[in-house]
């Protein structure tokens, strides 16, 4: 590939000087040469100068005269004089009149004139550079702003309650209709629901469709971090607050400023820690970890739960008032399970969207399978639907997913025509007969731990609760048999 070499212009009326410097230049530039400031000019209209070398002394006119003239209409070539003459008025006329970026005294060396070209190019080069940012700056915020706004709409279209797909007979649709009446007003709202059934896509919808849509929507899971550390993962932390608080942290409320927080799982929170976050809810005033002064945010609180916080109430484990300051509105979200008409369509979008990310192509679901999968009861609702399908992929070798591609649990439900899943109880009867007592044993503790992490929708915190374990001794388990989401139910098959 040909470099383009930066183009100069030599202007002398004497032929000789004119020759010998364009010999030395032409080593490592493209050389115009002229012998009067008449060519010279003719030159700079039809070729593109960087540089300009002119002699002092030239019949007619002055190198100052013709260099102001350059200087005037191109004002971005590097001017240069060359002379003889060493008159120390004539050098000051030529940088206060010409702009002369440099003075070369004759006789020159040629690493002189060569060095004195390199600078004058680069100097050329970073002048355009600078005109070019300089523009590119003033485009920049609007540039900027319609980029933002073309993001903003596609995420405000992700997450429209339209998105949530849903049949025109779904019991989700009354749900959504008072979601989308309830988000224009900036109240808290309570989300009720099972684990996977979409809870937080609809605090999602909810805040992209109401008045803090241009605001930042931020979710922690509470259910999912210990007491002690959700205080600073909420309000934030001063350096040196607590042992491995090497530098000051804000918090999430604080990052949720001007926008939303969702509060998920906020029936998991300790009595302890319900106090601080009332204080919060009803002050709008926060105080993080080590912190003297209190500080405020705004922010629409959004909650969501699985449990029953009524119920919750009733036994003296949630507050009362806490529960009134975040269920200004009720929503509740129906199971997988009494909307199964929701089903077909959910697998089918499922299906498509696994396909896009792996780049896997298929035709879609039997019919044998598509009844299973309605029939099927979904304890962890969508996101155990997710998993199946995806699943389901992975061992795909023809177009059609088939039924036999399906978990033994969808492919058998227990019962005649009922919506109820197998346990890993109903599934000890498939453990071998005979063999090893602790391969028997592994194979029912490893269905156990299955069963129990995708009913409580992978919470590893309410799972090692519930089988009396650490989070550490879960995690260990989980390992030793393989249990990840993306495998569910390749082990306990």
């Amino acid at each position: 590939m040909s470099v383009t070499l930066p183009s100069v212009l030599v202007v002398d009326d004497e032929p000789r000087s004119v020759e010998v410097m364009a010999r030395v230049l032409r080593e490592e530039f493209d050389v115009h040469v002229a012998a009067s400031p008449a060519e010279a000019t003719e030159v700079l209209e039809n070729h593109w100068i960087q540089a300009v070398f002119c002699d002092q002394r030239m019949p007619g006119t002055t190198g100052v005269e013709f260099l102001t003239a350059v200087r005037n209409r191109w004002p971005d070539i590097v001017r240069i004089i060359v002379t003889g003459y060493t008159d120390p008025e004539d050098m000051i006329e030529a940088i206060n009149a010409a702009g002369i970026y440099q003075y070369i005294t004759k006789p020159w060396h040629p690493d002189q004139l060569l060095l004195a070209a390199r600078n004058a190019t680069q100097l050329f080069a970073m002048q355009r550079d600078y005109e070019r940012l300089s523009l590119e700056l003033k485009l920049a915020p609007p540039v900027a702003e319609g980029r933002l706004l073309r993001q903003r709409e596609r995420v405000q279209g992700s997450y429209h309650f339209s998105s949530i797909i849903r049949t025109p007979e779904s019991a989700l649709n009354e749900t959504c209709r008072q979601a989308a009446k309830v988000a224009v007003f900036n109240i808290p709202v309570l989300i009720q629901g099972e684990t996977g059934t979409g809870k937080e896509l609809m605090a999602r919808a909810m805040h992209y469709a109401g008045p803090r849509a241009d605001g930042p929507f931020v979710a922690v899971n509470c259910g999912a971090i210990p007491d002690e550390l959700l205080e600073s993962e909420l309000f934030g932390h001063k350096k040196g607050a607590f042992t491995g608080a090497y530098a000051n942290r804000r918090g999430l409320v604080e990052e949720a400023d001007g926008g939303t927080l969702l509060l998920d799982e906020i029936g998991d929170i300790s009595p302890a820690f319900q106090v601080k976050l009332l204080r919060f809810l009803q002050e709008g005033e926060f105080r993080a970890l080590g912190a003297n002064e209190t500080r405020r945010a705004d922010v629409r609180v959004l909650a969501a739960t699985h449990r029953d916080l009524k119920a919750e109430v009733r036994a003296g484990r949630f507050r009362e008032d806490l529960y009134f300051r975040l269920a200004a509105m009720v929503l509740t979200i129906p199971p997988l399970r009494e909307r199964p008409g929701d089903v077909r369509v959910l697998a089918n979008h499922l299906l498509d969207d696994a396909c896009l990310r792996h780049g896997r192509h298929v035709r879609g679901f039997a019919a044998e399978t598509t009844a299973a999968l309605v029939q099927y009861g979904w304890p962890g609702n969508v996101r155990e639907l997710q998993n199946e399908v995806l699943r389901m992929l992975v061992l795909a070798e023809h177009e059609i997913l088939g039924p036999e591609l399906l978990s033994p649990a969808v492919r058998n439900p227990a019962g005649e025509g009922t919506a109820c899943p197998r346990t890993a109880m109903d599934d000890a009867d498939d453990i071998p007969a005979s063999g090893p007592l602790q391969q028997r044993m592994d194979m029912l503790e490893a269905r156990i731990l299955m069963e129990t992490i995708v009913r409580c929708g992978w919470n590893k915190s309410r799972t090692a609760r519930e089988l009396g374990l650490s989070r550490v001794g879960l995690r260990a388990k989980l390992d030793r048999y393989g249990i990840v989401p993306d495998a569910e139910k390749q082990t306990i098959q």
